[in-house]
């Protein structure tokens, strides 16, 4: 699969203006393309190829190559949130960026904004310019670290 992490993303709000994209793109929009738009912009949070193919209905492999076409597009993006698949959202959606904890898998969506001051420290420290909306910020949520502290 296509990883399209410099792929500009396209600010298009509905599975009817994705199909519009695509068509530009002269590619056809197939049941299986338009299915797979109509899933990510109906889900309120990242979902799993896996996922949209169950609710879809879809052949898992069919839902991956068309993820893969959408996000050659920049009408898609991905998201590690720790272990087990990655996760698809329209780029559409305001850019998250995701705290998940390794001990109970509870994870929390933020506006990128709400991290700047984290990559600041990145910045300064190590002249890194840091982004966590592929990779998230790993650790212990609050619950996780009172239950077992150290």
């Amino acid at each position: 699969m296509t990883h399209s992490h410099n792929v500009p993303a396209r600010q298009v709000r509905s599975a009817e203006e994705a199909a519009r994209v695509m068509r530009a793109a002269g590619l056809r929009v197939t049941a299986s393309r338009r299915a797979v738009a109509q899933a990510l912009f109906a889900a309120s949070d990242p979902l799993t190829a896996e996922q949209i193919a169950e609710a879809t209905g879809g052949d898992p492999a069919s839902v991956y190559r068309n993820l893969d076409t959408l996000e050659g597009l920049g009408l898609v993006r991905h998201v590690h949130l720790g272990h087990g698949p990655g996760c698809y959202s329209p780029t559409a959606q305001d850019e998250r960026e995701y705290l998940v904890c390794e001990e109970c898998g509870d994870r929390l969506a933020l506006p990128a904004a709400r991290l700047d001051a984290v990559r600041a420290v990145v910045r300064d420290e190590f002249g890194f310019e840091a982004r966590f909306s592929h990779f998230p910020i790993v650790g212990r949520c609050a619950r996780c670290a009172a239950a077992s502290p150290g």
